[in-house]
C-alpha cells in the first residue's frame, strides 16, 4: 500500500486553506483501525488529524469524507460536545491521493481490545466507563433534530428496512466462503423487522476504541471519533451495533478483537440494555432483532475488508484473520436465536 505523501504539496494546501505559514510539518499514521486511514498532521502553527478512505473497493458511503465533514459541522452547530471540531475538507485527490478531511486533535487515551502495557484499570473504573459510554450514546440519540439541522443528514423513514436490505446485499456481493450460520441469521433478520420505528441521530460505530478518554479519569469521555457512518435513523439499530461489539468474558476470543468490554467490571450486554431502557422512553422488547442486525453488520464489514485483502487491496496482515470473525459472528448470532438470549 503506497501511502507516501508529497509533504510540501500537503503543507502548501493546508497553509492556503487555513491561512497559516507552517514551514515544516510531520505526518504520522495512527495504527489500529480497520477502516478509513487516519493521520496526525503536526506543524509549527497547527496540529490536527486528517482522514482519507482506504485503498481498494469502497464500502457504500462509509468512506465519503465530504459527508463526514458535514456531520462534524452539523454536530458542532447542534452543540454536541463530544465530536471533534472540523478543520478542513479537501476534494482534490491529487494532494494525498484521495479526498480528505481534517478535524481537531483531541489528546487522550484510546482503549483497544486489550490494555496498553503498564496500564491498570480496576473493575470499578471499567463499570464507570461503561456507564459513561452508554450515557454518551443516549445523549447522541436524544439530540434535537429539526432546529439543529441534523435531520437533513438522513432519511429516517424506512431506515430499518433499508439497512437490513443493504447489509444483506453487501454480504452476498462480498461473499467468499460458505457460512451457513450467518446466512440463517441474515434470513431471520429479513423476516423479523419490527413494525415500530424510532428516529434519532445515530453514530453507527459506537464502541470503546472510538472514544478518547481522559487518562486521569477514564469515565470522562473527551471525544467520540469515526463519524463516517453517522446519520438520522433508528437509535435501536445503533444500540444493536454497539451490543454486537460489546464482547463479554465468555465470548469466543476472536470476537474480543474490537473492544475491551470483556474485562472485569464492565456491564454485560444485558446490563447495557437495562441501563439504556431505564434512561430512555424507547421500547426495547424486540432488542434481539437489533442485536442480530448488529452481529450481521459487524460480520459484513469484516467480510468486505477480508475480500479487499484477498484481492490485494488491503495488505494489513490482521485483515486475513477477519474471515474467522465473520464465521464466529454467524455462530454467535445463531446461538442467540436458538437461546433467545443476547
Amino acid at each position: 500500500m503506497n501511502l507516501e505523501f508529497d509533504l510540501d504539496k500537503l503543507r502548501d494546501y493546508v497553509n492556503s486553506y487555513l491561512g497559516i505559514e507552517d514551514k515544516a510539518i510531520t505526518v504520522n499514521q495512527f495504527k489500529g483501525g480497520y477502516s478509513n486511514l487516519t493521520f496526525k498532521y503536526q506543524g509549527e502553527n497547527r496540529t490536527f488529524v486528517f482522514r482519507r478512505a482506504p485503498l481498494g473497493e469502497k464500502i457504500s458511503k462509509a468512506h465519503d469524507m465530504g459527508r463526514e465533514f458535514s456531520v462534524l459541522e452539523a454536530l458542532a452547530k447542534a452543540g454536541y460536545p463530544n465530536a471533534p471540531k472540523p478543520v478542513l475538507f479537501c476534494e482534490d485527490a491529487s494532494i494525498i491521493g484521495a479526498p480528505f478531511l481534517g478535524m481537531e486533535f483531541v489528546d487522550g487515551l484510546i482503549l483497544r481490545n486489550k490494555l496498553p502495557s503498564g496500564l491498570e484499570i480496576s473493575p470499578d473504573q471499567f463499570f464507570a466507563l461503561s456507564k459513561a459510554a452508554i450515557d454518551c450514546l443516549l445523549d447522541l440519540h436524544q439530540l434535537e433534530l429539526e432546529n439543529s439541522g441534523l435531520i437533513n443528514l438522513g432519511k429516517p423513514e424506512g431506515y430499518v428496512q433499508r439497512q437490513v436490505t443493504g447489509w444483506t446485499e453487501r454480504y452476498f456481493r462480498a461473499k467468499t466462503n460458505e457460512l451457513p450460520e450467518l446466512e440463517k441469521a441474515i434470513e431471520w433478520m429479513n423476516s423479523s423487522i419490527p413494525k415500530k420505528e424510532y428516529i434519532g441521530f445515530i453514530h453507527n460505530d459506537f464502541k470503546y476504541d472510538n472514544l478518547v478518554l481522559d487518562p486521569g479519569n477514564i469515565s470522562n469521555i473527551k471525544a467520540v471519533l469515526d463519524w463516517e457512518m453517522a446519520t438520522v435513523g433508528d437509535p435501536l439499530m445503533d444500540l444493536g451495533t454497539s451490543l454486537a461489539y460489546w464482547s463479554e468474558a465468555g465470548d469466543p476470543d476472536i470476537l474480543k478483537l474490537f473492544n475491551c468490554s470483556h474485562l472485569p467490571g464492565n456491564m454485560t450486554r444485558t446490563e447495557v440494555i437495562q441501563y439504556y431502557q431505564k434512561n430512555s422512553n424507547l421500547d426495547l422488547s424486540e432488542m434481539l432483532f437489533y442485536y442480530i442486525f448488529g452481529i450481521v453488520k459487524v460480520a459484513v464489514i469484516g467480510q468486505q475488508i477480508y475480500k479487499r485483502h484477498i484481492q490485494g487491496n488491503a495488505n494489513d496482515p490482521r485483515f486475513g484473520a477477519l474471515i474467522h470473525v465473520v464465521e464466529a459472528s454467524g455462530k454467535m448470532a445463531l446461538k442467540s436465536l436458538e437461546t433467545q438470549k443476547i
